[in-house]
């Protein structure tokens, strides 16, 4: 992998990965479109799709580092409302967890290409249209500090959708976090915080995964096949420019909701549908 290609997809998986548009489902497309696709270096390139989700992870640390403080408070037992909150989470993270951990084989088998991709960023994009169009519910939650355990378990719920690529972690727990009743602010903070251990995990299990292949079979590890100045790169990239987007999004959320990603995705997806039908780009 060049510095380039690293760049470009430390820079699409920045500012993708907190806006409701799939990171991963990007990050497909663009190896696709930079020709990174090929089988001889597909598994590292797919490896790589993943561990540079740890940038994002950083930029939440960063951003939010008050709020983690206070969670971290909680779970060492000073804080009763950090402890609340980080309760929620795990239950939030859990069935996503469970059902990754059991079906990833699978899922990066059948769903991991570009058409599944082209067909989730579709739907999502009228999903997020109808949602977007829905009033706020009489007695919602307010605030994170309000959410209550079963609206928590729905959000992570939710989230199971996001195994298929293409229908974006942020989108299915903002939609998740709405449709409980938190204001988009409020949605979008519970969404950033819970891709901590979700993205963290999925980022431990597949550099685990590589190296373990590696130790197994004797074949090369992602570090060796893309090289580890690159790969370094784009978590550097993805760092910076996740905190930026992050930054971005919390606000435009407020002003305008979720329907302007929507309109994005399905744009996004019926257009790479007619430039491969109409030959333009080609699918294997």
């Amino acid at each position: 992998m060049t510095f380039f290609e690293a760049v470009v997809l430390g820079l699409v998986e920045g500012i993708t990965e907190y806006l409701p548009i799939s990171s991963t489902g990007h990050l497909i497309l663009a190896a696709w479109l930079l020709g990174l696709d090929d089988p001889a270096r597909s598994g590292a390139v797919d490896a790589f799709v993943v561990v540079v989700q740890g940038g994002a992870i950083l930029a939440v640390l960063g951003l939010y580092r008050a709020r983690v403080r206070h969670i971290a408070a909680g779970i060492a037992g000073r804080d009763e409302a950090g402890l609340r909150l980080a309760v929620r989470l795990l239950v939030a993270f859990l069935p996503a967890a469970g059902l990754g951990f059991l079906l990833d084989d699978v899922l990066e088998e059948k769903l991991f290409h570009t058409v599944p991709v082209l067909l989730a960023l579709a739907v999502g994009g009228v999903v997020m249209i109808a949602i977007g169009r829905r009033a706020p519910r009489a007695g919602a939650p307010g605030s994170l500090d309000d959410l209550t355990i079963r609206q928590a378990l729905f959000v992570g719920l939710l989230q199971c959708f996001a195994l298929w690529p293409g229908t974006s972690r942020s989108m299915t727990t903002i939609v998740g976090g709405t449709l409980v009743g938190l204001p988009p602010a409020a949605a979008a903070e519970f969404s950033f915080l819970l891709a901590v251990p979700t993205l963290g995990a999925a980022c431990t299990y597949r550099l685990a995964a590589d190296l373990a292949a590696a130790f197994r079979d004797g074949t090369p590890t992602m570090f060796a096949m893309l090289g580890a100045a690159p790969v370094i790169t784009g978590i550097l990239v993805a760092t910076v420019s996740a905190a930026l987007a992050v930054r971005w999004l919390v606000g435009f959320l407020g002003r305008r909701g979720l329907a302007p990603f929507g309109w994005y995705r399905i744009a996004l997806a019926a257009l790479l549908a007619l430039l491969i039908a109409g030959g333009l780009l080609h699918v294997d």
